[in-house]
């Protein structure tokens, strides 16, 4: 059920550092060929600093993890590619549909394939609304067990920054930014929270996973990565354009696992396209800070 490529294989047999990619940012995060462009950028980014790429998807009844070039442009160019979460999965791999796997989706696979780190945009987490709605993200309850460390630029700006922080910390899930006290929230390097734990080196980061993961304390470390100030955008302006994407979307009665790509789509749209670039480049700043730390385990391992 699991396909392991050649190169991730080779990896995992000689114990090299490997970096985990999602896929959801090729089928649901960005239009084509840009999907397709960046996640090639993004893998070339995790070996240029001294680790293996193993972006993770389904195709074929099989969980694929590494995928081929070919895999790479089917996901980015084939309308109704499924979003695939945890609950999703079992249907996913029995109907041998193709899918792009979220974060919780993918950290599952990772860990089944022997993966510790994984490179993300941002995370999912409680919806603005949860309140009443009750939607919380996979990814959280995933976390809570996991073995897999998230790098990512925070929590995603369209959530509920607050709430989210408040579940990471009751589930015992260590939240770490890289670099600065302020946690970030996904386009802007701030979110007017602060940051419960900072680390400045991944080297630092590399060890604190070591002594979680020794001590028998189970589940993930969200590893936040300011995203790169030449590309941050103002959190002010990007709220007002949160909001009237979250009107659009209750309007258009727009609900459960397409929030999050209607959103992104709007705001870029919104922001013509200014928020498409943030997003590119966090992205590969966060799997070229993935790598590292990777890289950073491996020698303490």
């Amino acid at each position: 059920m699991i396909l392991i490529s050649p190169e991730v294989q080779q990896a995992l047999d000689a114990n090299l550092p490997i970096v985990a990619l999602e896929s959801t940012i090729i089928s649901h995060g960005m239009p084509w060929p840009q999907n397709a462009i960046t996640a090639k950028l993004v893998e070339d980014e995790v070996r240029k600093n001294g680790a293996v790429p193993a972006t993770i998807a389904i195709r074929d009844g099989k969980c694929l993890v590494g995928l081929r070039e070919e895999d790479i442009d089917y996901l980015g160019q084939t309308p109704g590619v499924w979003k695939v979460s945890l609950r999703d999965m079992p249907y996913v791999i029995a109907k041998k549909l193709p899918g792009a796997t979220t974060v919780a989706a993918t950290m599952r696979i990772a860990s089944m394939a022997g993966i510790k780190i994984f490179a993300t945009g941002g995370i999912g987490g409680v919806h603005r609304g949860a309140t009443e709605t009750m939607d919380i993200s996979a990814d959280l309850t995933e976390m809570e067990q996991t073995n897999v460390a998230i790098v990512a630029a925070g929590v995603k700006s369209i959530l509920d920054i607050g709430l989210t922080l408040e579940y990471l910390e009751t589930s015992g899930i260590p939240v770490v930014t890289y670099g600065q006290d302020a946690f970030p929230s996904f386009y802007s390097s701030k979110s007017g929270y602060q940051s419960p734990l900072r680390m400045d080196t991944p080297q630092e980061l590399a060890s604190l996973l070591k002594a979680k993961w020794d001590l028998g304390l189970n589940g993930s470390v969200l590893i936040a990565n300011p995203v790169p100030k030449e590309f941050e955008m103002e959190q002010e302006a990007i709220e007002v354009h949160i909001l009237n994407a979250l009107k659009e979307a209750d309007k258009l009665h727009i609900k459960g696992k397409e929030v999050t790509p209607f959103l992104l789509k709007a705001i870029a749209e919104h922001t013509h396209g200014e928020s498409l670039e943030a997003n590119i480049a966090l992205i590969k700043n966060n799997a070229k800070i993935a790598s590292q730390i990777a890289v950073a385990l491996h020698q303490k391992l």
